[in-house]
């Protein structure tokens, strides 16, 4: 069973040889350690010597791939490279009415080029390829409003919010669509992600999540089955109170399981939802990658094997940071491939 196959079956539920192996994205300063540790020189290199199943190849920042023709980014905010919070205010912060932001420069999808797509992915042969635009509209809506004018007018003003909302996920829609036409079957799931927990719970009241996140989550997750794709959505911090509603509209799998949020603990996870969607992380870089030793990381890897059976082991957070010791990455790593418990 090569990766590409072994992921694939673990996600659609399947018997697979073991658990499934992702380093994560490592922020751009781990990267420099991780190569001294292990001897390596590329990331692929890197990749390939901890038995790495799954690539994930974004084609909004791996192909640089919006080309407006006057070098205008994806979503021109206009905002402070210095913008130090998601609760500073944006650009639709005091905005009122629709009338007000009709003519702003809303992306458009015939301004994409995938032109290096092939070269980029024939690398990858036999591994597992989450693609697909990050499609993070619930960031992109706090960066237009500000958080705090973003939440309030989910109250307030919610025809304005339904508006900027259907402007920025139809753009992440039509690009998708236009990309898969040039991807094919050479990629394997749409992976795409919105940060919508906190440490604690939701950011948003469920009935706000319902109305406002949920029905673009259930079209896009509808886009990729349409086209044959896996879909994998990720959220960092407390989800569990949604859980049921990304298994009810068929999501396949969730990263990356915050493991020291409130409720996401691998065991509490497999009481309530084991069976019903297939589960990507769940190894704490809060606190075990970062301070503890790598046989603790062995024994968490194996606790969390033992409550989810397959899975695809990776941190609960794949910005890998620079603080994570080397040792601990490769502990886990020789951890997956064991067999299953």
């Amino acid at each position: 069973m090569n990766s590409r196959e072994r992921i694939k079956t673990i996600i659609a539920g399947g018997e697979p040889d073991r658990c499934g192996f992702w380093l994560g994205n490592p922020d751009p300063a781990t990267w420099p350690i991780l190569h001294k540790y292990f001897g390596t020189e590329t990331q692929e290199q890197l990749r390939l010597k901890l038995n790495d199943d799954f690539r994930w190849i974004c084609p909004q920042w791996d192909l640089d791939c919006y080309k407006d023709p006057q070098g205008k980014p994806m979503f021109d905010l206009g905002l402070s490279e210095n913008k130090e919070s998601l609760g500073q205010p944006g650009p639709f912060a005091d905005t009122k009415n629709i009338s007000e932001i009709e003519d702003y420069r809303w992306p458009d999808a015939k301004y994409l080029d995938f032109s290096g797509w092939d070269e980029k992915i024939k690398q990858y042969e036999g591994f597992y390829i989450a693609s697909g635009f990050w499609t993070c509209f619930y960031h992109n809506l706090m960066d237009m409003f500000g958080m705090e004018s973003y939440l309030i007018n989910m109250f307030l003003n919610k025809e304005l919010l339904h508006y900027v909302t259907d402007k920025v996920c139809q753009f992440y829609y039509d690009a998708n669509e236009k990309f898969f036409d040039v991807a094919g079957n050479t990629i394997d799931a749409l992976f795409f992600g919105n940060d919508f927990g906190t440490q604690l719970d939701l950011i948003c009241g469920l009935e706000q999540f319902d109305e406002f996140i949920l029905p673009w989550f259930r079209k896009f997750t509808e886009q990729s089955h349409r086209r044959g794709y896996q879909t994998i959505l990720h959220s960092c911090g407390s989800v569990f109170k949604v859980i049921d509603r990304l298994i009810d509209m068929e999501t396949d799998c969730l990263h990356p399981l915050q493991a020291k949020a409130a409720n996401m603990n691998a065991e509490n996870l497999a009481k309530h939802f084991k069976g019903k969607i297939a589960f990507l992380g769940g190894i704490d870089t809060q606190d075990l990658l970062v301070n503890g030793t790598a046989d603790e990381v062995k024994q968490d890897v194996l606790r969390v094997k033992k409550a989810f059976g397959s899975f695809i082991i990776s941190p609960s957070h794949e910005a890998v940071l620079a603080n994570v010791p080397p040792e601990n990455i490769e502990a886990m790593a020789e951890v997956s491939l064991r067999e299953l418990i």
